[in-house]
């Protein structure tokens, strides 16, 4: 007689080994994760330590040495703070007037650079020609020749046109050549604003530059404040351009008037220039906080489009 078999239920409990026999669990690890080793990630943090420092000495040499009256060029805290440097340098000849040429030709630039650079970004952008990646390339190839290779030049042509000495002679000067470096980023930040919505400018009547100045500028604020403040900071800490150009010391920006404090012999006045260097970095520090503040969150282009 043969026994008949059972089959188990698939509800039945299958017996589970205990804990001490069952093999270990194994952690999934992708296998695009990197390895964790200790020594890549020291290096790299030991690395930006040092990038660290490299900053922060300097400023922290301008700050303590503006508030020393016997400041040198070491680094050390002084015994008793003092003004007495900010008092020395907060005069006419030497902050006020240099200040003031230096917001006239830098703002002035920057306004022009804008200016071309959006109306020059626009076809580039927008229309497909076949010089147009010939014409970028040799944009950038225009953005990195150095100055001073042709200031010789420059310099001759100045004094056959008799722009020597001339504020609006430099500021033209010093937008043409920060001009093709900001066509570059403002075509890129033009890119990035969808041409349906100009279509549709276009349906509702608006021509070309309406549709321009009323709906792709509003768009890429930010991206021009970008160019801005590049162009800005750019023209602030030019030395060179205005030292050459401009003979007048009335007509010289903070730039080149730092200068005055390397005296004869290798004299120094270190805490003035260290005063001096504060204030000439304020300008361009409240620029960056006020167009950052007018211009974050208008680049929000999420549901202008429908797909």
């Amino acid at each position: 007689m043969t026994t008949p078999t059972t089959t188990p239920s698939p509800t039945a409990a299958v017996p589970v080994p205990p804990a001490a026999t069952r093999p270990p669990r194994r952690p999934r690890v992708s296998p695009a994760a990197p390895a964790r080793t200790k020594g890549p990630r020291l290096a790299a943090g030991l690395a930006l330590v040092v990038v660290g420092v490299a900053f922060l000495v300097p400023l922290a040499w301008i700050l303590l040495a503006s508030l020393n009256p016997s400041a040198t060029v070491s680094v050390s805290v002084p015994e008793e703070p003092t003004l007495q440097n900010y008092r020395d340098v907060l005069t006419p000849e030497l902050t006020f007037r240099p200040l003031l040429n230096s917001l006239v030709v830098s703002g002035a630039t920057a306004v022009i650079v804008v200016l071309v650079a959006t109306l020059s970004a626009y076809p580039l952008s927008r229309y497909r020609m076949r010089f147009n990646r010939a014409f970028l390339h040799t944009i950038l190839f225009g953005s990195c020749l150095p100055i001073t290779a042709v200031m010789v030049p420059v310099y001759a042509l100045f004094v056959t046109l008799g722009l020597l000495d001339s504020v609006p002679g430099t500021v033209l000067f010093l937008s043409a050549t920060a001009l093709p470096m900001a066509v570059w980023m403002t075509k890129n930040f033009m890119d990035s604003v969808p041409v349906s919505l100009e279509e549709a400018a276009w349906v509702d009547g608006a021509s070309s530059m309406q549709a321009l100045w009323r709906v792709v500028v509003p768009l890429m604020r930010p991206g021009m404040a970008v160019v801005f403040i590049f162009v800005f900071t750019q023209a602030w800490g030019n030395f060179f351009v205005p030292f050459v150009l401009l003979l007048d010391p009335a007509k010289q920006p903070a730039a080149v008037s730092i200068y005055t404090f390397f005296g004869t012999n290798g004299a120094v006045a270190y805490g003035q220039l260290a005063a001096f260097s504060v204030l000439y970095s304020l300008p361009v520090l409240v620029l960056y906080l006020v167009v950052q503040r007018l211009g974050g969150g208008s680049f929000a282009l999420a549901g202008s489009v429908k797909g």
